[in-house]
């Protein structure tokens, strides 16, 4: 569309980081689309978010354009991780694989890590991918963002947080410790982060479009080092893997259309199948926040974990039990991940929209030699491989919590919108969806409004503070509940936008917003309330 009339008068882009919307912005005023951003986004986050996602992990990107004369496509990029070990012994002896305790608040977590714990990373050559794909501007200029990033930058707040609460595995390594502990004491907020060898890795990306890291030297050296080390990733592992292309899940919800994560992952289908129960309860009639209101919701969700663990984990089976079959009386283990994530939603004046979820676990504490990034530890968690470790075969392409969707009206979109937040990603997404559909909310008070999660485990109701003493009253009559002291990042990261309009970046995971004019190209930051 560089040739006609913008379609908006702005572009807005919403993300966990300031540095990381910047990044977008900044390509966007420089000519670039929503993909150009969105990968330029990918890349800065890698360096700038570097306990939540890297290029060492994986990611979902579902793109919708709008080209003048043409109709427009809808891609979901799936480069998620895929389970290593193709050319190994099966199976592999003694593998470098050990749990490591994180001191969270109130209570100690573990958390598998070694290089045993590392899946096939897809995060680099998706985002090289979308950008091969539907970017405009050269892949130098999109890098450039991140690459300053890496020469130095100071941590904000949050990601000090992360680090603080990580130092075991980030400082496993030489490297790690270089990085975090440089001089003996570990960063704090404030304080300047400086990668070279990320920056070097970068740079030498411009030219080989990430060769060496899956087919070249650099894969050379990983297949070594997991070999020396008993880790299960080989060259053969990199050099097979494939970003897929996928059609996106749709549902309709109401007058809406929503698109989200198809199979292999399961956050998709499972949002589905909430708005779709939601459908059969319209039309609403009773005020966000009352007692009526959360009643239904905590009802809505115990359904939606009854069906699940019925067997209602696909489309095909959430068609069938739509038109009224019995959901199936077993349930197939799939392999799942969805932990440590962030989102960025961009919205271009051009009618282009992205949005992209990513992750890297907490990582391995593995570093690839000479560039700066820690690969994923998604072969390590508990909820992935229910069976037991490292029983799955080799090559399967490992499904997620994680469902980067947009909403739409008419053929038009409403909302880009994504989080993280593991198994409360598709809760928090459904929650701020109803808020502005039902309830015809802002998308910032959406956002930022207090959330509920029915902990299917405990069998227990978690609510943030902020609902009214009368409703919490009606709903403790009806279930147990966990009333938290303040929100927090365990109930998601929504990060938002209204193509055209706005955009809202979610407090409780540092959301930030920057808008960038169509005809000034001038670039303003608007942060979330946290900040």
């Amino acid at each position: 569309m560089n040739d006609t009339s913008p379609l908006y008068s702005r572009a807005v882009i919403a993300s966990g980081h300031e540095l990381v919307s910047r990044a977008a912005a900044q390509i966007l005023s420089q000519g670039g689309n929503a993909f150009d951003g969105v990968v330029a986004a990918g890349f800065a986050g890698a360096v700038v978010e570097q306990t939540l996602t890297s290029l060492g992990g994986g990611g979902f990107l579902l793109a919708r354009t709008n080209e003048p004369g043409r109709s427009s496509r809808e891609i979901f990029f799936d480069f998620f991780v895929d389970t290593p070990g193709k050319g190994l012994p099966r199976p592999v002896q003694s593998p470098h694989f050990f749990p490591v305790t994180v001191h969270f608040s109130g209570s100690d977590q573990e958390f598998n890590v070694g290089m045993a714990a590392a899946a096939v990373p897809g995060t680099l050559k998706g985002l090289i991918h979308v950008h091969e794909r539907l970017g405009r501007l050269d892949l130098a200029r999109v890098l450039r963002p991140a690459i300053d990033y890496a020469r130095g930058h100071r941590l904000n707040d949050y990601q000090a947080g992360f680090l603080k609460l990580l130092r075991p595995i980030m400082t496993m390594s030489p490297t790690g410790r270089r990085l975090y502990e440089p001089g003996g004491t570990y960063l704090r907020a404030g304080d300047r982060l400086v990668n070279p060898e990320t920056a070097d890795f970068l740079e030498m990306l411009i030219h080989d479009r990430g060769a060496r890291f899956y087919e070249g030297e650099i894969a050379e050296k990983i297949d070594s080092d997991m070999r020396q080390g008993n880790g299960l990733l080989t060259g053969e592992d990199l050099a097979g893997y494939r970003v897929i292309e996928r059609s996106p899940l749709t549902v309709d919800y109401g007058e809406h259309r929503l698109l989200t994560s198809p199979p292999p992952s399961l956050g998709g289908t499972l949002i589905a199948l909430s708005l779709a129960l939601s459908n059969r309860l319209k039309p609403v009639s009773h005020q966000w926040g009352s007692a009526e209101h959360l009643i239904g919701t905590t009802g809505l969700m115990q359904e939606v974990e009854r069906l699940r663990h019925a067997g209602i984990t696909t489309p095909a089976a959430l068609a069938a039990f739509l038109n009224g079959d019995k959901p199936a009386a077993s349930v197939k283990q799939i392999t799942t991940f969805s932990r440590g994530t962030t989102h960025v939603s961009i919205a271009d004046w051009e009618g282009n929209v992205a949005s992209m979820t990513c992750s890297n676990g907490e990582g391995c504490g593995y570093f690839v030699p000479g560039t700066g990034i820690m690969l994923n530890n998604m072969m390590g968690e508990d909820d992935l491989h229910p069976q037991g470790f490292h029983r799955s075969p080799p090559g399967e392409r490992v499904a997620s919590m994680m469902s980067p969707s947009l909403l739409l009206r008419d053929g038009q979109v409403e909302l880009v919108l994504g989080s993280g937040g593991s198994k409360r990603i598709r809760t928090a997404i459904v929650q701020v969806i109803s808020q502005v559909v039902d309830f015809k909310r802002s998308v910032t008070r959406a956002v930022e409004a207090p959330r509920l999660y029915w902990d299917a485990d405990s069998d227990i109701l978690q609510m943030e503070p902020g609902f009214s003493p009368q409703a919490v009253a009606a709903l403790e009559k009806k279930v147990r509940v966990n009333i938290w002291p303040e929100s927090s990042m365990y109930f998601g990261g929504v990060h938002t936008v209204v193509p055209g309009l706005e955009g809202a970046g979610d407090p409780r995971r540092g959301g930030a917003v920057c808008v960038v004019s169509a005809k000034e190209k001038k670039i303003s930051t608007v942060l979330s309330p946290a900040h």
